[in-house]
């Protein structure tokens, strides 16, 4: 019997992926991005999408390549830097930008995961990010009401799984993985091996199956660096 987690292509997992989506994309950097779940919504080509990733991949790869193609209607993210045709759809007014400390990003993300609602914080109190939100005393300290994220979809990229959907991170490409996988309605994971259910080690496993619902064998991935440096003696 065919486990049904496991697609036959990054077209088939991501054919109900509607105009108008919200999606939450793991990744950090370039690093732990799901490169080819991006590709494959490039050539779909669906549109007026709600992004929640901490930043939005470079011009040309990761999430710029949805931005080049006008895919994104808007972007719930913590960094921004490294992109000129975000820059450039923000300022004309194409691009609308929900800027969330980092931190505060992650825990939105976890929280929606969890099935919690809303939270306190003091990051933010007295900012620019303080506007129009909720703001409640707590033992004389002021802070801010954030809500927590919950997306149509999460977009994943792990290191390995299983055939229940078991996910395993490798290093730092674990970043915001663990948390989008928890916050998709649908989580879809892209990954570089799979193997029979039982051979992962309890103790290793990031992800439990419970969160993903799709799962894809990606290959010939890109290890892009997102700018390199080179340090001359």
């Amino acid at each position: 019997m065919k486990n049904s987690k496991l697609m036959n292509s990054f077209k088939e997992a991501i054919s109900d992926i509607n105009d108008g989506a919200t999606l939450i994309v793991g990744g950090f950097g370039l690093c732990g991005i799901p490169e080819k779940t991006i590709q494959a919504l490039k050539e779909k080509g669906t549109k007026n999408l709600t992004v929640v990733s901490n930043n939005c991949g470079v011009d040309d790869w990761g999430l710029g390549l949805l931005l080049a193609n006008k895919q994104i209607k808007k972007m719930i993210s913590s960094y921004v830097g490294e992109n000129k045709i975000f820059e450039q759809q923000f300022l004309s007014g194409e691009l609308e930008v929900e800027l969330t400390p980092q931190g505060t990003l992650a825990e939105r993300i976890r929280a929606g995961g969890a099935g919690i609602p809303g939270f306190y914080t003091a990051t933010g109190v007295g900012t620019p990010i303080a506007e129009g939100k909720e703001v409640k005393e707590f033992d004389g300290k002021t802070y801010l009401l954030e809500r927590g994220i919950v997306g149509d979809f999460a977009l994943v990229k792990a290191w390995k799984a299983d055939t229940l959907g078991n996910l395993v991170y490798h290093k730092t490409a674990r970043n915001f993985n663990p948390l989008a996988a928890m916050a998709g309605r649908i989580t879809i994971a892209e990954v570089e091996e799979i193997v029979e259910a039982g051979e992962l080690q309890p103790d290793e496993i990031h992800t439990p199956g419970i969160y993903v619902q799709r799962i894809l064998l990606g290959t010939d991935y890109q290890k892009r660096i997102e700018k390199r440096t080179v340090v001359h003696a």
